[in-house]
């Protein structure tokens, strides 16, 4: 079964975090939630929202995984870039040829990584396109996909991104499965 693992950070975007979690299931793949913290510490979210993780990060890192999602939003997003543990995953699965995605603010850890020199990448406005990447080319595009690179511009997008990372896992056909019930 595809797996999938969305590190939860304290000040995650609400909208994008619970978009990408639920199509995700939606999608019958195996989502895996884990909190930097313990998973019986609640995150809460940018907008209030308390979302209760699957597992600690720690636990989480013992399993292997087919595709990294990064929620953005902030403070969540900082969280996440300043999170050695997260910046080792970023790298390990670049190295292993696997998923890494980040949406909003969080696309700043994969440059932190240093997975995105030469690569086409997009964020929220202000994010990559402030920081100067050797080769990379930010696109300002609502979806950006690079190889296993997929990155999006905000919660706006949520949708659109979750979409994208469903058709790069398992094709068209599963994401038109996932998106007609939800009448767009």
């Amino acid at each position: 079964m595809t797996s999938v693992l969305i590190p939860l950070a304290q000040g995650c975007e609400d909208l994008e975090a619970v978009t990408i979690i639920d199509l995700l299931r939606r999608a019958e793949f195996a989502v895996t939630t884990a909190g930097l913290e313990s998973a019986l510490t609640p995150i809460k979210a940018s907008r209030g929202t308390n979302l209760l993780p699957d597992t600690s990060l720690d636990k989480a890192l013992k399993t292997n995984y087919d595709m990294l999602v990064l929620p953005g939003g902030l403070p969540g997003a900082d969280h996440l870039n300043n999170d050695p543990r997260i910046i080792k995953l970023i790298q390990q699965m670049a190295a292993e040829d696997k998923y890494t995605c980040a949406i909003c603010a969080a696309p700043r850890a994969l440059a932190h990584a240093g997975i995105l020199q030469g690569k086409r990448a997009t964020s929220y406005p202000g994010t990559l396109d402030r920081m100067e990447i050797s080769g990379m080319t930010y696109t300002g595009e609502a979806v950006t996909i690079d190889g296993k690179i997929i990155t999006a511009r905000g919660p706006g997008v949520a949708i659109d991104f979750t979409l994208a990372l469903i058709e790069a896992l398992a094709g068209n056909e599963l994401k038109q499965q996932v998106e007609a019930p939800l009448l767009r």
